[in-house]
């Protein structure tokens, strides 16, 4: 077993629980994956974020994560590779700054996206559509776990 695969079955490990579960596309499942077991580990998300920062593409100027649990999967690649971190909300405060994007700077740079867990891609697509309408552009997508196969 590579260091790859031993990473990939100790997050399934820390993560992966089976019951009736409802997820965010609406449809049902037997299996999720709780992303608070993983990102909650600090020696865990440590080598997550080691194991990803391969993955992100060296031109990247931002890595944008995605509310919620992407924060702190971006947070500790941020710590790692030196790379400015910018938080995505699902959608923009109503006080305060009123932001949809808090933290670095994205207009006009080169950003790659930072989730925990796809299943669809839905959330993603659309978080990505807004960060390109505040003027970013948006080179890679990187992610912990990706639940099945979509176009």
């Amino acid at each position: 077993m590579n260091e790859r695969q031993d990473l990939a079955r100790r997050i399934s490990q820390a993560s992966q629980l089976t019951g009736r579960f409802r997820l965010r596309s609406g449809e049902y499942s037997d299996l999720y994956f709780d992303k608070y077991r993983f990102e909650s580990d600090p020696e865990l998300l440590g080598e997550i974020a080691n194991g990803m920062r391969n993955l992100v593409p060296p031109e990247t100027d931002v890595l944008a994560g995605l509310e919620l649990g992407g924060v702190p999967v971006c947070t500790a690649l941020s710590l790692l590779t030196g790379i400015r971190a910018a938080y995505v909300r699902k959608s923009a405060k109503d006080y305060g700054t009123m932001n949809l994007c808090e933290g670095a700077v994205i207009k006009g740079k080169k950003v790659c996206v930072i989730e925990d867990i796809i299943s669809t891609g839905g959330q993603v697509l659309e978080s990505i559509g807004h960060l390109q309408d505040l003027g970013a552009d948006v080179i890679a997508v990187c992610y912990v776990i990706r639940r099945s196969g979509f176009e």
